[in-house]
């Protein structure tokens, strides 16, 4: 159960090692195009279940529960195994005390972020989650102190990245190191929230050349609408290539900064959501940073423009201080370092399988 861009990326990559140690699986699956490729059947595309923010949630209601009801009737005749939840909490942990009820052992790849907000969901997991692997060194002591054990597994994103950077083939659209991407996420709520905000700074930029990281779950006409006729190439599903050749890039807060790090990649942070929703998150949410990059050093490391502060002006004013200032741009680079010692675990995706493949052998025995 996969149900935004990300986690349909790490379920690919759990679903292939899986695989590789048991060939007989078979697998049904929330999720999207990646997942796919790996095989099985796609009982739902993750783009008919991404809705966030509390605003947008409350509006879609009622496509929220029917997908919620349409999950419980698949799983029940379909009967699986094992029931592998990737983060997605808010579905998902309705789906676990289903599948818990049904006596379907239930494992939950990537956790909800609970340190951050909405803490009472651990006893959620607790009750309804057999197994949580978290990818995340502090997460480990987190859950402890809730009498909860976990499995610290590492980050799948290093072995995505390793893989690509093994395989890579660019596509011609930005064969060119001065590049700046835009990354405007993967939610349609965002993208229109955010995007427009992404393609007014272009203009502040007029020397620069910008590249659009699309995803196939929206079209070409959707970014041309604030595109318009300007001659940026949008390129879909090829995220980590333009990463690749990107001198910096703007950034919608998510798993996408992450990876923006990951590949040495100077960036400015964005974020824009409903008013209510983002007044209620600034009472609910505990944490002092929303990028993921942030978070794990805990200090400022990227800059993050937030509701208010996310204009054409501030993110046109941030990406020429990257491309300007040496000093400021290096001290990024280096606490990129930082980052990635403390991600240092590899081999995600393949020690996650052999977990599951042990606790379900177990259960058996």
């Amino acid at each position: 159960m996969a149900g935004e861009n990300s986690g349909d990326l790490h379920g690919a990559s759990l679903m292939k090692e899986i695989k590789k140690s048991d060939s007989n699986s078979e697998f049904r699956f929330f999720g999207g195009d990646k997942m796919e490729d790996q095989g099985g059947t796609l009982a739902k595309h993750f783009s008919e279940m991404a809705f966030m923010g509390f605003i947008e949630v409350l509006s879609n209601l009622q496509q929220i529960r029917k997908n919620i009801s349409f999950c419980k009737q698949d799983i029940e005749a379909w009967q699986p195994d094992a029931l592998i939840l990737i983060d997605f909490p808010g579905f998902n942990l309705r789906i676990a005390e289903f599948a818990h009820n049904k006596k379907i052992p239930v494992f939950y790849y990537i956790s909800p972020k609970i340190w951050a907000w909405n803490e009472n969901r651990i006893q959620t997991i607790k009750k309804y989650v057999d197994h949580l692997f978290v990818i995340f060194p502090f997460e480990v002591e987190y859950f402890k102190k809730w009498n909860y054990k976990v499995d610290y597994v590492g980050n799948p994103l290093w072995d995505t990245i390793e893989n690509f950077r093994t395989q890579k083939s660019k596509p011609e659209a930005f064969k060119d190191k001065n590049i700046i991407a835009l990354l405007p996420g993967s939610r349609k709520q965002e993208i229109e929230r955010i995007f427009p905000e992404m393609v007014k700074a272009i203009e502040l930029l007029p020397n620069e050349k910008f590249v659009v990281a699309g995803v196939t779950a929206f079209s070409e006409k959707f970014y041309r609408q604030w595109l318009k006729n300007k001659d940026i190439p949008i390129v879909f599903d090829s995220t980590y290539e333009i990463l690749s050749e990107a001198k910096a890039a703007i950034v919608t807060s998510g798993t996408a900064t992450l990876e923006t790090a990951l590949f040495n990649v100077p960036q400015v942070v964005c974020y824009k959501g409903a008013r209510i929703s983002i007044f209620i998150a600034r009472m609910l949410i505990k944490i002092k940073y929303i990028s993921l990059v942030n978070l794990i050093v805990d200090k400022p490391v990227v800059k993050e423009l937030i509701q208010e502060k996310c204009t054409d002006k501030s993110i046109a004013e941030e990406i020429k201080n990257i491309n300007e200032n040496v000093i400021y741009r290096n001290q990024m680079l280096d606490n990129y370092s930082l980052l990635k010692n403390t991600l240092s675990k590899k081999g995600a995706s393949f020690t996650t399988a052999q977990l599951i493949k042990k606790y379900l052998s177990e259960r058996k025995s």
